[in-house]
């Protein structure tokens, strides 16, 4: 912890590496469920980590500094597949060309609900990554999102339903 003062209260911010340590494997798991692969995911990760680092005199002294982290991870994820999208597009155009096989480190299952969920718009697999990778609650996911709990709910549900029927599974309610 580092201390500083501000006006005329002491604040105590936790040092970057302190936060690092605590949440770079959450992050991460966040970050591998919002992308197709492991390592893309620990180069969104180590971006938003590396964003949260350059800007810590602001960013540690926020009340929930994972919450801007994990925003930052879900929002580059979105670019990185609107970016894999424009990309796929120009591929098919190519003769020959194949989507890269999944991370063979998954079992079929969940790379099925994975796939599933990355189907969904982007929101919607947000929400689904952040409450069931991160077991946030509706509240957290919205503070991490910046929108509100019935806009998380909205899309929670869903995104829920659309994955049951893509897998052809009842939805449990």
């Amino acid at each position: 912890m580092t201390r500083s003062v501000e006006g005329s209260r002491i604040v105590e911010t936790e040092t970057f590496e302190a936060f690092f340590r605590r949440e770079y494997r959450p992050v991460l798991g966040l970050a591998i469920a919002l992308n197709r692969d492991r390592w893309a995911a620990e180069d969104v990760a180590q971006e938003a980590f590396a964003a949260a680092q350059q800007g810590w005199s602001r960013v540690g002294a926020l009340e929930r500094p994972g919450a801007w982290v994990r925003r930052v991870v879900a929002n580059r994820s979105v670019s990185r597949w609107r970016r894999m999208e424009t990309e796929a597009r120009a591929l098919r155009r190519m003769p020959r060309l194949e989507n890269p096989a999944p991370d063979p480190e998954l079992v079929a299952e969940t790379v099925e609900v994975w796939e599933a969920v990355r189907s969904l718009p982007k929101r919607q697999a947000q929400v689904l990554a952040l409450t069931y990778v991160e077991g946030l609650t509706t509240t957290e996911v919205g503070k991490v999102l910046g929108c509100s709990v019935a806009t998380v709910k909205t899309h929670l549900q869903r995104g829920r339903a659309s994955v049951a029927r893509r897998l052809g599974v009842k939805e449990e309610r």
